[in-house]
């Protein structure tokens, strides 16, 4: 076979090998056809192998008439000894031979380069069919994700197929669940079709109680970033809840505005209004001028003494428990309080409008104020009664956008919590070993984590910048997906060691992209445009060598598949109900 190869290596760098070829046609195998994405094997006298991937091909034609094929790889490790090593430090030079790598290296590279580690695949090679590429799947899972691929690449079928594998994967032959913990944030309401088991939460069963919010996600949520009185509203809202939560939870030593604990939201509400109505006797500010109360009359209104002393504790307190009518002003020794010159009043009805929204019930409504801490974590993890699941989908597609970023923030931060004290509880009884390890899957990651600075993204950049940066050691790992990487902010997308990068049209994207990759892959990187439905450049800290490969087609599908329009529109024209339709819209 090597006498019918006609090739040889004419110049060496640190990053790529060019090869002169006289006969392109007989410098192949039987078995396969080079092509962009292949593998070439350089050997010297010392019996090392150079592994490199092909990245582009040209025509250099002589004088004579006469041409060659010059070929550019891009090294990616070598074999000493039958055992592959990442990097190409070790070839000598000048190189003896150059040829294809045969089938048989190939798949000796993938099958023995992840001796004694936790493999996990989901891919072939493209290039060479039927050969399987693992991942170190502890490395993989304990590390951040990154996916991306324009609409039609493959995505969705990408991420249902890892997360199907995953959940598939058991010790021994035992009976019921494993012990992953995945929960997906599923924007389009794609995912139920692939995990038809799974905990499902959508707006009408998801429980979010509002007295976890903390203080960005409260502020966010009620306070309007563009009002010139928002540094009083917030400082207003944080005395409020503060004193709130002394009230309901005497037992606690310290409480802070942003203490996870209850707090009554009505009450907090008539607090606000009466701060807004409240007036005071003009010659002793610390009486308040409640209708009603003693001290407090109109004959008497005009001494040091009329209304009600309160302090600022007792007087919060007293607030809370009902609306209260202040006397007017129009009497000369009644002055108004101090927010009665508007500062409040835009606040207090946005506070109003979103606690008595509807749409909002999941955060607002009467389950969320009963509803246990522990219960709160538990419906997230699977933990639930008699209905446990290794997938919950929490359906964000019913989620008002103004309180995407508040749900997702919320849900993240929990979810890191639980991880950290967790890690705590565990060592505590002497157990190093977390084993609750869980995987954030969020989908269409830009829309909730996007490179921006509006206010509106800040709570949920916060939260999973943290997971991001910390979460690894505590047991909690993102899967970011995206059609738009390049919108993802950056300090989270730099996080990730693995990538699966999938067909990009975008050319913003497929430079961020190219920038981003920890691995080079050569050339490669720039044919991003041109992969196939379902091809992907696979690399990172748990691949044994970056690889393009074919994802496995999932025999459950997510329900993403493009509206087939000319076949729908060739058919006859469809009536609609509208008053029923409508009805549920409504």
């Amino acid at each position: 076979m090597t006498e019918t190869i006609n090739a040889e290596v004419i110049s060496v760098y640190p990053d790529k090998v060019k090869v002169s070829v006289d006969d392109l046609d007989s410098f192949r195998l039987a078995e396969e056809h080079l092509k962009v994405g292949s593998y070439l094997r350089v050997a010297d006298s010392d019996d090392v192998v150079l592994i490199a991937v092909i990245d582009s091909f040209s025509i250099e034609v002589k004088e004579t008439g006469d041409r060659k094929y010059i070929i550019e790889a891009s090294p990616l490790g070598v074999i000493k000894d039958e055992v592959f090593l990442r990097g190409g430090d070790s070839i000598a030079i000048p190189p003896k031979k150059v040829e294809p790598a045969r089938r048989s290296e190939i798949e000796n590279i993938y099958a023995y380069g992840l001796s004694g580690k936790e493999k996990f695949d989901f891919s072939e090679l493209s290039h060479n069919s039927g050969v399987r590429v693992p991942v170190d799947g502890d490395r993989f899972f304990n590390k951040h994700i990154g996916i991306v691929g324009s609409t039609g690449s493959g995505k969705s079928n990408t991420i249902s197929k890892i997360l199907q594998k995953a959940i598939s994967q058991k010790d021994c032959g035992y009976d019921g669940l494993n012990n992953s913990h995945i929960i997906i944030f599923d924007i389009h309401a794609e995912y139920p079709a692939a995990f038809p088991e799974s905990n499902k939460l959508s707006v009408e069963d998801i429980i979010l109680p509002y007295w976890l919010l903390n203080s960005d996600e409260l502020e966010e949520l009620f306070l309007d970033s563009g009002d010139n009185n928002n540094y009083n509203q917030s400082s207003v809202l944080r005395s409020v809840i503060t004193q709130n939560k002394r009230k309901h939870n005497p037992g606690f030593d310290k409480i802070f505005y942003d203490s996870p604990i209850r707090f009554d939201i009505d009450e907090v509400l008539n607090a606000l209004i009466n701060l807004k109505n409240e007036t005071k006797n003009s010659k002793s500010s610390d009486r308040y001028m409640i209708v009603g109360e003693e001290g407090d009359s109109e004959d008497s209104s005009t001494t040091v003494n009329s209304g009600i002393y309160l302090s600022n504790e007792d007087k919060l307190n007293k607030y809370f428990e009902k609306l209260y009518e202040f006397r007017p002003t129009k009497n000369s020794n009644v002055t108004r309080g101090n927010y009665a010159d508007g500062t409040l009043d835009k606040f207090i009805a946005r506070f109003t409008s979103k606690y008595k929204q509807d749409r909002l019930q999941f955060i607002f409504g009467e389950k969320s104020k009963k509803i246990s801490f522990e219960s709160t974590i538990q419906q997230f993890i699977g933990y639930k009664n008699t209905d446990e699941s290794n997938v919950t989908i929490i359906d964000l597609s019913g989620v008002p956008f103004e309180v995407l970023s508040i749900t997702v923030s919320l849900i993240a931060r929990l979810l890191f919590d639980f991880g950290y004290n967790y890690k705590r509880y565990k060592e505590y009884q002497g157990n190093e070993q977390h084993d609750i390890p869980i995987l954030l899957v969020l989908e269409e990651a830009h829309k909730y984590v996007p490179k921006s600075d509006l206010a509106r993204f800040k709570a949920s950049k916060n939260s999973i910048e943290r997971i991001a940066k910390e979460g690894r050691k505590y047991g909690v790992t993102l899967l970011l997906a995206s059609q738009r990487p390049s919108e993802i902010s950056e300090t989270i997308f730099s996080q990730c060691s693995n990538f699966v990068a999938m067909r990009l049209t975008n050319p913003d994207d497929q430079n961020y992209v190219r920038r981003i990759l920890p691995d080079t892959f050569g050339n490669l990187t720039s044919n991003l445009s041109s992969l196939q439905t379902g091809e992907a450049l696979l690399m990172g800290d748990a691949t044994i060598l970056p690889s393009l490969v074919k994802i496995d087609q999932t025999a459950l599908p997510p329900s993403s598949s493009d509206i087939p329009y000319l076949k729908l529109w060739k058919k006859q024209w469809c009536e609609v109900d509208f008053t029923k339709f409508t009805g549920q819209w409504k």
